[in-house]
């Protein structure tokens, strides 16, 4: 980032470090050698990447929220409120900053949803769709029932045909086959836990047998899911 195009500073590398004394969100206040001096706020959300997330798979690489007007500073509150709860670290302070970032990221992603063209596509599209948002909506909420396209298409008031084609021109994969994915990314969660049991973690997400899940989890994610608890280690965006 700079001021002007083709401008150029020495780079800091210490300011891309959180402080260890401070609490997120934390300021940097940065300048190029003259009077006016630009203050960034940072701050971080983590979310798991692997094996599924249709959410990241769905986002630009940046996304720019330019200050709203002055009737509608919503953004610009919580903002201010994070700075504030930053500064006076008081009790309880990581739990409020972490609740409003989800707050301002979610904010983000609504006005960058509803940005989007009409004839977009993509998850983020797809959730703006009323029956694909829809039927979206119905397999995160209960991933472990025993869906069918008929029942699916059903519950969102379309034929099965008219199901498939829409969904899979939002989401790019099928209905049943994003939901084999999303059950597969809610039991690498559920084998994170301690005492869950691979066997407890198929049942949970809707596999009547271990052995069925354990064949879905390797063909999808290339190792079995004893594999995969033994050497996972961290992987958050």
């Amino acid at each position: 980032m700079s001021s002007l195009a083709g401008a150029r500073g020495e780079p800091d590398m210490a300011m891309y470090y959180r402080p260890i004394d401070q609490q997120l969100p934390f300021t940097l206040v940065h300048g190029g050698g003259g009077d006016e001096r630009t203050r960034f706020v940072c701050g971080y959300l983590g979310c798991d990447a692997r094996p599924f997330n249709p959410l990241l798979s769905a986002l630009p690489p940046l996304v720019v929220v330019s200050r709203p007007p002055d009737e509608d500073n919503w953004i610009i509150d919580l903002l201010r409120v994070a700075l504030t709860e930053g500064s006076n670290r008081r009790a309880g302070g990581e739990t409020i900053l972490a609740k409003l970032s989800e707050l301002m990221f979610v904010e983000v992603l609504r006005r960058y949803l509803a940005a989007l063209p009409p004839d977009s596509r993509g998850w983020l599209s797809g959730l703006r769709d009323p029956q694909i948002g829809n039927a979206l909506r119905l397999l995160h909420a209960r991933p472990s029932e025993e869906w069918t396209l008929d029942r699916l298409a059903k519950a969102v008031g379309l034929s099965r045909t008219i199901l498939v084609s829409r969904f899979t021109h939002y989401v790019d994969v099928p209905p049943m086959q994003y939901l084999a994915r999303w059950r597969l990314q809610i039991a690498t969660r559920l084998l994170e836990r301690p005492g869950v049991s691979i066997a407890q973690a198929a049942a949970e997400v809707g596999y009547e047998s271990e052995a069925a899940f354990n064949r879905a989890f390797k063909k999808f994610v290339g190792v079995p899911p004893g594999t995969w608890r033994k050497g996972r280690s961290p992987e958050r965006q």
